[in-house]
């Protein structure tokens, strides 16, 4: 019989249980070792659990299994909740020993199922059950997704919102395994810490178009810190729209826009003149205004200066939350197809910018290349997440390793606007 055990590894949708597997050579009264039924183990092993009627286990303590007879070993240790939950363990080299490597959740029924081998390697089996009480702390880590439940374009991140800051990698890990996002078609995705308190979803690649996209947390009752577990959290259901991707090349004054991989409309328009340059990268689109009144201090412009302006705006496109918009500007029209006059916006006549504004939903992704300006600030002002590398976008989870990184860095290469 071997004496070093194997290893198996059981997946939940929520966390890992790394067991061993039975290494069974006893043989049966046919000579095949796995003929032999297990035997009953429950005077081989024991655990941490309440002892007596009534009695609950406490959740801040981590589950152990014991091997009481040093003839035999433990092989094999699955634990897991009423809903599903399977708690990650190790368990010793010996075979002596297996414990928790994760929190229990209070106030749940656990299910332990555990099996052994004797010296000649008979496998034997143990069930043990038991239910944890509640957690003696009452704070609660309340989790709040976005965007509201709706109809979004293909570029919408996932949001989550954290009540309470949490910083230890160990407990991020703790909040992200619990955050679950589904979607059919079914894609790649990871979360991505943008700080302490506020975490980003989005796909490999943007969201399939038609898509139906369920969001929710197995956080309830899991033990995240010593003084904070987690609290109940509201489910979220979006769904995708078509594929929309509008292309604006700085370069050449024009906007190109795509609706399921096919061009529909090409614009004129005007950009960012040099020292207002209009920022290079993917935005989203985060809402749509019919009127705007803009002015230059709102951007830094000291009022009465050359650059000084204040305008009624009409059919507004916002794609960052500093002010930057795909707009009617019927003052420029001489410029839109020829030169980039703006103070950072794309502006097109006011029947372009009303067709626009009539086309796109939020969460559509409006892509701008070959424009000297930086590139789109990942976070905080708007939606940027699209211009980190999909390696770098994993690094920012606290499951996959590494931490977030920042933007990429400017890139002046001419792009072809045709990659969408």
């Amino acid at each position: 019989m071997s004496q070093t055990p194997r290893t198996r590894t059981v997946l939940s949708c929520t966390l890992l249980v790394v067991a061993l597997t039975a290494g069974a050579t006893a043989c049966g009264s046919d000579g095949n070792p796995l003929s032999a039924a297990p035997y009953d183990a429950a005077d081989q092993v024991s655990f941490n659990g309440p002892a007596g009627e009534g009695r609950k286990a406490d959740p801040d303590k981590p589950l152990e299994v014991t091997a009481e007879d040093s003839d035999g070993r433990i092989t094999d240790v699955t634990a897991l909740d009423a809903t599903g939950r399977y708690v990650a363990g190790e368990l010793s080299a010996d075979g002596t020993r297996w414990h928790s490597t994760s929190p229990l959740a209070a106030s749940a029924h656990y299910t332990v199922r555990v099996s052994t081998e004797d010296e000649d390697g008979a496998p034997g089996r143990e069930v043990l059950a038991f239910d944890t009480g509640k957690p003696l702390t009452k704070k609660r880590l309340k989790v709040t997704f976005g965007p509201k439940a709706g109809t979004y374009g293909v570029g919408q991140p996932i949001t989550a919102e954290l009540s309470k800051p949490v910083k230890d990698r160990a407990q991020r890990a703790v909040v992200e395994r619990a955050l679950k996002v589904d979607s059919m078609p079914a894609v790649e995705g990871a979360w991505h810490w943008v700080d302490d308190k506020e975490l980003h979803y989005r796909p490999k690649e943007y969201w399939p178009a038609h898509a139906t996209i369920q969001v929710r947390s197995n956080l309830e009752g899991i033990k995240i810190s010593d003084r904070l577990w987690g609290g109940e959290v509201k489910p979220l259901k979006l769904t995708t729209g078509d594929r929309v991707i509008a292309v604006t090349d700085a370069s050449s004054h024009s906007m190109t826009v795509y609706k399921n991989g096919k061009a529909i409309n090409e614009i004129p328009v005007t950009t960012g003149k040099p020292g207002f340059e209009t920022r290079n990268g993917v935005k989203v689109v985060l809402g749509k205004e019919h009127f705007v009144r803009m002015r230059g201090t709102s951007i830094g412009i000291a009022e009465g200066s050359s650059e000084s302006y204040d305008l009624p705006v009409y059919w507004a496109t916002r794609v960052t939350w500093s002010g930057e918009y795909v707009h009617a500007a019927p003052w420029s029209v001489g410029s839109q197809g020829y030169a980039n006059v703006s103070h950072g916006c794309t502006g097109m006549s006011t029947g372009n910018a009303e067709w626009f504004f009539d086309n796109v939903r939020e969460g559509d992704v409006v892509k701008v290349v070959n424009s000297y300006g930086d590139t789109m600030e990942t976070f905080g002002n708007g939606f940027g997440d699209w211009n980190l590398g999909w390696p770098k976008w994993r690094k920012g989870s606290a499951l996959v390793g590494g931490s977030p990184d920042g933007p990429r860095p400017e890139e002046k290469a001419r792009l072809r606007p045709e990659s969408v």
